[in-house]
């Protein structure tokens, strides 16, 4: 059975009584850490959190694409997308 995910105030919440911290300290840690991770990844770079994954921006070229509601083909113009790649470790614990 599909579970909800996690919603940021859990979020804040569960980073709190892990660390020990009232949930204002473990929001703008949160928050922090967003915003940090955003502007990396929005300049270029790439982030890896250690156990999680490594955040990082491609670049995708120009391509054909079709438009699902008429068929219409058309030339998308080249982009920038996120992608995420998930660490080892955390498929390991995934698949336990």
């Amino acid at each position: 059975m599909t579970q909800k995910p996690m919603t940021k105030t859990q979020l804040v919440a569960a980073i709190a009584e892990t660390a020990s911290v009232d949930k204002a300290t473990a929001n703008r840690a949160l928050e922090a850490l967003t915003a940090i991770v955003t502007n990396e990844v929005a300049n270029g770079g790439a982030v890896t959190l250690p156990g999680l994954g490594k955040f990082a921006c491609r670049s995708r070229a120009e391509r054909m694409v079709r438009n699902p509601s008429t068929g219409e083909q058309m030339m998308k113009p080249a982009d920038r997308v996120a992608k995420v790649t998930i660490a080892k470790q955390l498929k390991d614990v995934i698949n336990a």
